[in-house]
C-alpha cells in the first residue's frame, strides 16, 4: 500500500508545475492533499479528478485559503470532512477516508481527537503538515531555531508526546533514520539549493500500521511547492 502525503500550497499552481502527471506515475493507493487553495467549484475535471482515482474534497470557507482533499485508488466506505468545531471547519483543515478497518485522515489539531481515534481500534494513518519539526536532526539550523514557530520547546514535545505518550507513530522514521531528511524549505536565502530544511510533514500511524512502513521517499527531483511530497509503503492490504 503507497500513501503519499503533499503539502501543494495552492492545488492549481501544482497542476501547472507537473503534480498530476508525476502523481500517476507513482502508482499510489491513496493521496492526501493540502492546502489547495482552491474551491471545488473551480477546479475542472481534467486534471483535479483523476482518471482510475476517487476524489474528496474539503474546502475553506474563505476563498484562495487552505482546503484539504484525498484521492484513492479504491472507492471509501465512507468520507467524513470536519471534526466539528468552528475554527477546524471554516479552514477546511479535516478529512477522512475509511478503507474497511483502515482509516486515512489529514488533520491540523487537536489532541483530544487524536485520543479517540486511537480508542476506535481501526487502523489510522493521519497524514499532513504539521508545521512542527519532532527533534533536532529534522531541521537544518537546530539552535538557531529555538524561539521560532514550528520548533520551539512546547511545540516539539507536543509532538513527542503523541509518539512516545499518546502510542502514535512516525512512519517515516521506522524506515529512514538519517539526518537532512526534509519537507520543506523557506524561500529565503537560497533554502532549496542549500538544503536548509525542516521536516514538518508526516504519516503518522498507529503501531501496527507504523509497524509495517517498508519504504520512504521525499521526492524532491521536481517543485511543485515549497513543500515536497512524502511517499510511504506499507505492507498492508487496503
Amino acid at each position: 500500500m503507497r500513501i503519499i502525503t503533499a503539502n501543494l500550497n495552492g492545488i492549481r499552481s501544482a497542476a501547472k508545475k507537473g503534480f498530476f502527471e508525476w502523481m500517476h506515475a507513482q502508482n499510489a493507493d491513496v493521496i492526501c492533499i493540502q492546502e489547495t487553495k482552491a474551491q471545488e467549484h473551480q477546479l475542472d475535471p481534467d486534471p483535479f479528478y483523476p482518471a482510475n482515482y476517487h476524489c474528496s474534497y474539503f474546502d475553506a470557507v474563505k476563498k484562495g485559503y487552505s482546503g484539504v482533499a484525498i484521492y484513492s485508488r479504491r472507492k471509501p466506505d465512507q468520507v467524513v470532512v470536519g471534526l466539528g468545531f468552528e475554527r477546524c471547519d471554516n479552514e477546511g483543515r479535516y478529512i477522512q477516508a475509511d478503507f474497511g478497518a483502515l482509516s486515512v485522515a489529514f488533520m491540523e489539531q487537536i489532541t483530544t481527537e487524536l485520543a479517540r481515534l486511537r480508542r476506535s481500534g481501526r487502523d489510522y494513518i493521519v497524514c499532513g503538515d504539521w508545521n512542527t519539526v519532532h527533534r533536532e536532526i529534522d531541521i537544518r539550523n537546530f539552535r538557531s531555531n529555538q524561539k521560532n514557530s514550528g520548533c520551539t520547546p512546547p511545540e516539539r514535545e507536543w509532538i513527542d508526546d503523541l509518539f512516545t505518550q499518546c502510542g502514535w507513530v512516525d512512519a517515516f522514521r521506522v524506515v529512514n533514520q538519517e539526518p537532512d531528511q526534509y519537507t520543506w524549505w523557506s524561500n529565503r536565502g537560497e533554502a532549496w539549493a542549500k538544503n536548509v530544511g525542516w521536516r514538518i510533514d508526516y504519516q503518522i500511524a498507529t503501531p501496527k500500521l507504523g509497524a509495517a512502513a517498508r519504504a520512504a521517499e521525499i521526492y524532491k527531483t521536481q517543485r511543485f511547492s515549497d513543500h515536497a511530497p512524502l511517499i510511504i509503503d506499507y505492507d498492508y492490504d487496503l
